[in-house]
């Protein structure tokens, strides 16, 4: 490395304060289920002897919404959780989409519109936990999804929408057993001042 080559981050050196943090949040992934105590004590030997910031986000990577960045902020922004226990949970209109979603559903039915949400990311995870549920994704007319990491346990997907390079992209990531998912566009027909929306709404167009 010569003299005047940035530093990759990965490398940089960190404290034992950073150390004790992350060993608290996978204390706290614990809580959540995303980890065994087996997998606790392995990351946590491997947390402790971190030399470097790369040594120390791998114990971390594959926990949804968890990375180890600098001393002043060794978390990101944690995801929304959204539950549905025998019950039916929906956000529609104008809402705003975090980067990560957690979505919870036992023999509940969740619908997710997407296609009028304020998205500020061209990302956005969805990590589902689906068992004996239904849920119902609509999202924007030009954006593309990735079901590649879901896991299904008698269940089924249906994906209308596909990878590609649609923005915003969603990755879906968990597993649905006993379940339903559905994925599908918005899309859009204008006659004069009306704006037609299938599924079917109607709305005034902008000028």
């Amino acid at each position: 490395m010569t003299e005047n080559e940035p530093i990759d981050p990965r490398e940089l050196r960190v404290s034992d304060a950073e150390r004790s943090h992350v060993v608290s949040v996978l204390q706290k992934a614990i809580g959540h289920g995303m980890l065994s105590l087996d997998e606790f004590t392995a990351r946590t030997d491997i947390a402790l002897a971190a030399k470097t910031r790369g040594e120390l986000n791998a114990v971390l990577v594959d926990l949804p919404g968890v990375t180890h960045q600098d001393p002043n902020a060794p978390v990101r922004e944690k995801p929304v959780e959204l539950r549905a226990n025998m019950s039916t949970l929906k956000r529609v209109g104008r809402w705003t989409v975090p980067r990560e979603l957690i979505v919870r559903n036992r023999l509940g039915s969740t619908e997710l519109d997407f296609s009028e949400a304020e998205i500020e990311h061209a990302e956005v995870r969805i990590v589902l936990d689906v068992s004996g549920g239904s849920v119902k994704l609509l999202l924007p007319e030009r954006a593309s999804a990735v079901t590649d990491e879901v896991t299904v346990n008698a269940g089924a997907v249906k994906d209308k929408v596909g990878s590609g390079g649609g923005r915003p992209r969603f990755v879906l990531a968990g597993t649905v057993t006993m379940g339903s998912l559905h994925l599908r566009r918005a899309s859009y027909v204008r006659i004069g001042s009306l704006l037609f929306r299938s599924p079917w709404k109607i709305s005034r167009a902008a000028d």
